[in-house]
């Protein structure tokens, strides 16, 4: 099978996913990073009720309109206890921000601009209708549609969520994210690790990843090079409903590569297996039943980078997340002479710093804070080290000529996913 195209892959890997996964009420404090499964309409207007917006005095305008004007404290509203009589001609009512603004009232005077003796104020600034009061609705209204389907929900959602007098909200179901790392020579992390093996790095990194994600991840831990041990996991993930198996290493073609033998022998559909791409090109993608396969290869470096590419964009997808298939490239400047790229598109470590450049606008010259991206002299998929002191992935196109320092460059900021 020949190698297809970054672009070609994902959109494989997403036409994949058939549907959002199916929608579920939640605790509006449990929602921060899910996503919506409908529009959400607001129950209540924002206020509810005309309000203070400054600690003074609820007066009427026109008792106001000539200064200083004397008037009688006839009681106080504040925010909870609002004031249930009337203010009627030459009165006034003690308020307090937030507060619901009286009956017969129609301006708020700052309490620095008035003079307070007994139960009588002296008004010293005039005062205009509605001047300092946020009228009723003036947020938003009952009914008004304030959050949209496939919205990924943050903390200023959810503060919005809340005040439009929600509890519960439709989100969609976190996808089963099952993970598997393969090789004899693996361990877990804190083991004993003999003479011939190494600890299995990208294991705990994907499970992090994917809960970062959206999805609920599944240590399914390491296997051995073995078909039978393979197969028994492979069920194991079948069985607990997993939206997503992820393999990690195993997925290549050499003799102890077992992978793509075993998910067939399971009735794998295969999608594709190798993408022009680097680090990365041992990449698999198929289907199992309802579960979508993706075989990440075992190099750490190469298996975040595919998870960056694919796998967190199908997690999305599983979500209902409108942006999914969004492009996660932004411009930077690049901060030193590459030679040109060869057949796979490349996806460089790279630290970033800003810098001010120029960027010409039709209202006149101006200046723009881009970030300069330079790669890291060693690339070599093993190297966690590199990884671990780069901000992005500097991406280069199949076939890009030579670039010099300062040229226009595409990054993806590591920190957005990791």
């Amino acid at each position: 099978m020949s190698l297809i195209s970054v672009e070609d892959a994902l959109s494989r890997v997403l036409a994949s996913v058939e549907k959002p996964l199916e929608a579920e009420q939640v605790p509006l404090v449990s929602c921060a990073g899910r996503t919506l499964a409908e529009d959400l309409s607001a129950l209540r207007d924002q206020p509810p009720f005309p309000a203070s917006a400054m600690d003074g005095y609820a007066v009427r305008s026109i008792d106001c309109a000539q200064v200083p004007a004397t008037l009688q404290v006839v009681g106080t509203s504040a925010a909870g206890a609002r004031f249930t009589g009337t203010v009627g001609p030459m009165e006034a009512a003690r308020i307090f921000t937030g507060a619901p603004v009286p009956d017969g009232a129609d301006a708020v005077v700052l309490q620095e601009d008035a003079e307070r003796a007994g139960d009588r104020v002296t008004v010293k600034e005039a005062a205009r209708p509605n001047r300092h009061i946020r009228q009723a609705g003036m947020d938003f209204c009952a009914g008004d549609i304030l959050l949209q389907k496939g919205l990924r929900l943050d903390s200023r959602h959810i503060a919005l969520a809340a005040a439009m007098g929600h509890g519960l909200l439709p989100v969609h179901r976190k996808p089963k994210v099952a993970i598997l790392a393969t090789g004899d020579e693996l361990v877990r992390a804190g083991e004993p690790v003999g003479p011939d093996q190494i600890t299995a790095s990208s294991l705990p990194a994907t499970l992090l990843m994917v809960e970062k994600a959206g999805a609920e991840a599944v240590d399914l831990g390491i296997v051995r090079d073995d078909l039978g041990s393979l197969e028994e996991r492979i069920r194991a993930a079948w069985d607990m409903g997993a939206d997503i198996l992820v393999t990690l290493g195993g997925a290549s073609v050499g003799e102890h590569d077992l992978v793509q033998k075993a998910l067939s022998r399971q009735g794998m559909d295969l999608g594709f297996w190798r993408v022009a791409l680097r680090p990365g090109k041992p990449l698999m993608h198929g289907r199992l039943g309802s579960t979508l396969l993706l075989g990440l290869p075992g190099n750490p470096v190469s298996s975040l980078v595919c998870a960056v590419l694919f796998l967190v964009p199908a997690i999305r997808a599983f979500l209902g997340d409108q942006r999914a298939a969004e492009d996660p490239a932004e411009d930077a400047i690049l901060g030193a002479d590459l030679p040109a790229n060869k057949e796979r598109q490349d996806y460089m470590r790279a630290s970033l710093a800003l810098q001010d450049v120029p960027l010409s606008l039709a209202q006149g010259p101006a200046r723009l804070m881009l970030p300069v991206a330079t790669p890291h002299l060693m690339q070599d998929s093993s190297m966690l080290s590199i990884l671990e002191r780069s901000d992005a992935l500097l991406v280069r196109p199949p076939h890009a000529p030579a670039a010099t320092a300062g040229q226009p460059c595409r990054i993806i900021r590591l920190e957005r996913f990791c």
